[in-house]
């Protein structure tokens, strides 16, 4: 292995941004970030390395196991790599907005560093952008969040969008009801994740046969909105089961009714990546496309201690990865590159980066201008103060 080698050689995950696609996926991320500022919602900047005690409690504590750790040689205090940016904005919504109006919103665009990839996503650092209204247990707070994420995506030209809107706490209060004991239940929650039906209907059958039918019911409910929409409105539930259910239900038809068009699939039993979400929750697919576009839906935002709220505060939002985004789009065309040869006024450069047009300064004039323009792969070059095709020369 050459020297060179090397030192291109990356840890598995890391990728160097090259050209054009690094400036393709910046210019992607403003855009997004653009779109929701336009919204009403404020940008905000965290810093890409934290306190361990201030980045890994309240929900950024589902976030512990994918955080690299290393000691401020200051402090001599343990800090964190963010390995996610919601976290970050609802402590700095408790803590420095916390005197702000509520609902708060707040946007973000930046890198996130985590210890592993997934199956769908091997990609150890990438980037995000998403958005957090904090504040509101209003449905139309969640419903707000879930046609936002849809807007702009199709904003970047992302067709035949799908939605899949899940209520995590329905079967934990479910089980909770049913007194479950810990390993019965871990064991259900794992049966139901895999969508194995014959390990539910086993497990459930100890409880008799009532409890064995709701948890069948439960796992048949899943698919397009329209199809299993009555299906979860019609099963036998009570107390925080039925509140939870109903709250999913109200948030489809808020949707439904802002955006038709919009193509929602709802799983009544779906837990897994959701793990410090306390209500609806929604992922974002495109078709043929690795990974998912999104992740969004309910939390509580952190500990606000000023106001001596224990609880947190409740907040929806969502967050949209560019590396899944950029599989879904075509690499734009660059504008057009004139060489500019040794000698040529400044003034032409600046007229033509006006009009749209990449210069590149050139050491050389005359004949070997034009050759070191090809050499530099220019598409154009700057005679008698016109941009001309080096393709017409």
């Amino acid at each position: 292995m050459t020297k060179a080698t090397e030192k291109a050689l990356l840890p598995a995950g890391l990728t160097d941004g090259l050209p054009p696609n690094a400036a393709f996926e910046i210019e992607t991320r403003e855009r997004l970030v653009a779109a929701f500022v336009a919204r009403g919602f404020d940008r905000i900047a965290p810093p890409l390395v934290e306190f361990e005690d201030n980045l890994l409690t309240g929900t950024g504590a589902a976030m512990a196991a994918q955080t690299f750790r290393l000691m401020d040689p200051i402090s001599q205090r343990m800090m964190g790599l963010r390995a996610d940016i919601t976290p970050q904005a609802a402590r700095i919504a408790t803590t420095r907005l916390s005197h702000e109006p509520r609902p708060l919103r707040l946007c973000y665009g930046g890198e996130v560093l985590r210890i592993r990839g997934s199956q769908l996503r091997p990609e150890r650092q990438f980037s995000q952008a998403g958005a957090e209204l904090i504040g509101s247990t209003d449905p139309r707070a969640d419903a707000e969040m879930v046609l936002m994420a849809a807007e702009t995506l199709r904003m970047l030209g992302i067709e035949d969008i799908k939605v899949d809107l899940c209520q995590p706490t329905l079967v934990p209060h479910v089980m909770a009801d049913m007194y479950f004991d810990p390993d019965a239940a871990a064991a259900m929650r794992a049966a139901l994740d895999a969508k194995d039906a014959a390990e539910v209907k086993k497990l459930a059958s100890a409880l008799g046969g009532d409890a064995r039918a709701l948890f069948v019911k439960l796992l048949a409910a899943s698919g397009p909105a329209e199809a299993v929409a009555s299906k979860i409105a019609a099963l036998p539930l009570s107390g925080a089961a039925a509140e939870a259910r109903d709250m999913l239900l109200d948030i489809v038809r808020l949707v439904e009714r802002a955006d038709p068009s919009l193509d929602l699939t709802l799983d009544a039993v779906e837990n897994r990546g959701f793990e410090y979400h306390t209500g609806v929750t929604f992922t974002l697919f495109a078709p043929n496309v690795r990974g998912e576009l999104g992740t969004g839906g309910r939390y509580m935002a952190g500990v606000n201690e000023a106001a001596d709220n224990i609880d947190g505060e409740a907040a929806t939002g969502f967050t949209l990865f560019l590396d899944s985004i950029l599989r879904a789009l075509e690499l734009p065309a660059l504008p057009a590159k004139v060489y500019l040869p040794e000698g040529s006024k400044r003034g032409a450069g600046e007229a033509l980066r006006a009009e749209g047009f990449r210069t590149v300064e050139g050491y050389t004039s005359g004949d070997d201008a034009r050759n070191e323009a090809r050499r530099l792969e220019c598409t154009h070059i700057l005679l008698d103060g016109k941009a001309t095709p080096l393709g017409d020369l």
